[in-house]
């Protein structure tokens, strides 16, 4: 091989080596990302449920106070 061919192997190999490291990062980043969400979705659908029973206690409240 000649030095030029060489170089540009290395140069590549390098490249490589960072895109690879940029796509873990990136992974990393994603999984979490997903996890959050996930906490996220779940702590929403607790506070839905509570907001349901809020309103159902409002609703009580509101027809005990019209008698």
């Amino acid at each position: 091989m000649s030095d030029e061919t060489t170089a540009l192997v290395l140069a590549l190999a390098t490249e490589i080596a960072e895109l690879r490291a940029a796509l873990a990062e990136a992974q990393e980043l994603l999984i979490e990302t997903a996890v959050d969400a996930g906490e996220m979705h779940a702590r929403l659908e607790e506070v839905q449920k509570e907001l349901a029973v809020a309103r159902a206690d409002r609703d009580a409240w509101m027809i005990r106070a019209r008698r």
